[in-house]
């Protein structure tokens, strides 16, 4: 190992492991096989970038967007996988996106609700995964719709459907498996936001270690890693992000 990489893998892997944060709670990203093993594209970036790294990986596994954010921003974790949001940029230093994933809405078949404009409205009710990109995004961008909070995001639906909500909104692939498993229920035509997925270290880690990371993610894309792991995992409606200007 050269010292820069010697260097690097003593910055990100402080404790000799380096430990990524892993959030099931996406299912475009990381999902859980029949065994409770974590598998997906954001699981192939880690042990990719541990190869890189020459030290071990440990996946340290959550249920939900923001319960992942925490530990890499309090550092009980050494990286992870996260929308990017200037809230979590706080305690995050992100890398450029890998993935692009559009957010959508679902509403029940008889509802009034034709297009995505006529969400916000008073007393409409919408249901988010609490932390999650959408819930970040919605809460700075409704101007009169009340957001209610799911504990996670793949429970929105089922919070919607328990509590009559108006809308539930999420990742569109989790919408739409949910609406093939439950009758009566369509997603709104269109997106009313791309999520840009990205890698992230704890913010108080160096300039060259994010700026290395970055680098990582770019290599990643242009190899066609990326791509090839969406694949590999067969989701669809999931992009690659464009290479860095």
């Amino acid at each position: 190992m050269t010292s820069q990489y010697a260097r690097l893998a003593a910055e990100l892997a402080p404790t000799g492991i380096l430990r990524a944060s892993i959030n099931v709670g996406n299912p475009i990203l990381a999902n859980l096989d029949a065994g409770g093993n974590p598998f997906g594209v954001s699981v192939d970036l880690a042990r990719e970038l541990a190869s890189c790294l020459g030290v071990p990986l440990e996946l340290v596994v959550f249920d939900s967007a923001g319960k992942s954010v925490e530990a890499v921003t309090a550092e009980q974790a050494d990286f992870g996988f996260f929308a990017v949001d200037p809230v979590r940029g706080a305690g995050i230093a992100f890398s450029e996106p890998y993935v692009l994933i559009e957010g959508a809405y679902l509403v029940k078949e008889e509802s009034t609700v034709k297009a995505n404009e006529e969400v916000d409205l008073a007393g409409r009710r919408v249901v988010v995964g609490k932390g999650s990109a959408y819930d970040l995004y919605l809460t700075r961008t409704l101007q009169h719709a009340h957001i209610v909070r799911a504990p996670t995001s793949p429970a929105v639906v089922q919070t919607f459907l328990e509590q009559s909500a108006d809308v539930a909104a999420g990742v569109r692939q989790q919408l739409e498996a949910d609406a093939k498993r439950t009758a009566g229920l369509r997603l709104l035509p269109g997106r009313f936001m791309v999520i840009q997925q990205a890698m992230g270290l704890p913010i108080a880690r160096s300039a060259e270690a994010v700026e290395w990371l970055r680098r990582f993610v770019e290599q990643m894309k242009a190899s066609c890693f990326v791509s090839d792991a969406l694949r590999r995992h067969g989701i669809e409606g999931a992009s690659v992000a464009p290479a860095k200007s």
